[in-house]
């Protein structure tokens, strides 16, 4: 296995574009594997069917491939309220778990961010980072992001969003979102996005030269 970053962290705390620039930064190759449950929930809904329903989620996960990662309706609200719902079926989990080890897999190394990377996908990864702010802060970024878009939504209401969101993916029987006991906590509620991919570059970097000077001793 290559040089693995495993970056987890809850709903909105940076940790996506965290992840997008240290893969730029180092030449690895980045995977949300948020999108991968995104992706299940909008071919649930697009089969009409309930993101609850686990059978109908289980036969929607056995169909993915990455072409349906480039999916605009994967950045939509709905599928972001879709995806949380899917997440906790067991055996959903495990169906996407293959694509997700595959891709870790890949030489020289690759960039993983999620819920579980760093507990359950890769749990071997070189560098493990938990990304994570206040509630308030991550609901205010949000809530930012969806102005910009145009969406009429209100900060109180998107806070509520954000907090559902965090009680779904801690409480659930399935590999609960829960901090690595050897990842490095980086709390991004007082940074900036620039001063938050720096103190996780040089985190990451402290990492990848333990595991170099590992392969050659």
């Amino acid at each position: 296995m290559g040089f693995v970053v495993a970056i987890d962290g809850p709903a909105a705390s940076g940790k996506g574009t965290i992840a997008v620039r240290l893969g730029r930064a180092l030449g690895l190759p980045v995977l949300d594997t948020g999108l991968l449950y995104r992706a299940v929930g909008v071919l649930v809904l697009r089969a009409g069917r309930d993101p609850d329903d686990e059978v109908a989620a289980l036969a929607a996960a056995n169909t993915i491939d990455s072409a349906i990662l480039e999916d605009l309706d994967l950045r939509t609200d709905a599928a972001a309220e879709a995806a949380s719902r899917i997440a906790v079926h067991v055996s959903v989990r495990k169906a996407l778990l293959a694509y997700q080890r595959a891709f870790a897999a890949r030489e020289p190394g690759a960039i993983l961010d999620g819920r579980d990377i760093g507990s359950v996908v890769a749990p071997r990864a070189a560098a493990k980072l938990f990304v994570t702010a206040s509630a308030e802060a991550r609901a205010r970024r949000r809530w930012a992001e969806l102005a910009a878009r145009g969406d009429k939504v209100s900060y109180e209401e998107t806070l509520v969003d954000i907090r559902r969101r965090d009680d779904r993916d801690q409480g659930r029987a399935a590999a609960p979102m829960s901090v690595a006991a050897d990842a490095v906590l980086l709390d991004t509620t007082d940074l900036s996005i620039d001063r938050a991919f720096d103190a996780a570059r040089r985190i990451v970097e402290a990492a990848r030269a333990r595991w170099e000077q590992s392969r050659t001793a």
